[in-house]
């Protein structure tokens, strides 16, 4: 459950940080526009008056100033770059091999790293009470 609400933080975050409530918002808008000019006239002729430049609404006009915003202050200079990557769920420890395992089998004669963490197998071993 914890990691699904991580996700969905993340994927929120990154929805978030690329301008992507703009387009919801100008979905919405032109959705609304559709609906109002289709009751007066057909659904053809209404579409094409919702996507034409010359009739765009407040809302329209209030996402195309916003995302014009967005992009004149991610110009500016000294401005964060957006082309960073950050790893919110980053693979466990034991994912990563060290690089003297990836030699193992490449290089004679070369035995696997014993772990630290691991205690060495009793010899001989123990014999099972019959």
């Amino acid at each position: 459950m914890r990691h699904r609400i991580a996700l969905i933080f993340t994927l929120s975050a990154w929805l978030l940080a690329t301008g992507s409530q703009w387009d919801a918002v100008q979905t919405f808008a032109w959705g609304r526009m559709i609906v109002g000019y289709a009751q007066d006239m057909p659904i053809a002729a209404a579409v094409k008056k919702t996507f034409s430049p010359e009739t765009m609404c407040e809302l329209c006009h209030a996402v195309a100033a916003a995302k014009k915003s967005q992009e004149h202050d991610a110009a500016l200079p000294g401005a964060k770059s957006v082309s960073k990557v950050v790893l919110v769920f980053a693979p466990d420890r034991s994912s990563y091999l060290s690089p003297s395992m990836k030699c193992v089998g490449i290089v004679q004669r070369m035995l696997p790293p014993t772990s630290a963490e691991r205690a060495e197998p009793s010899s001989p071993p123990p014999r099972s009470l019959a």
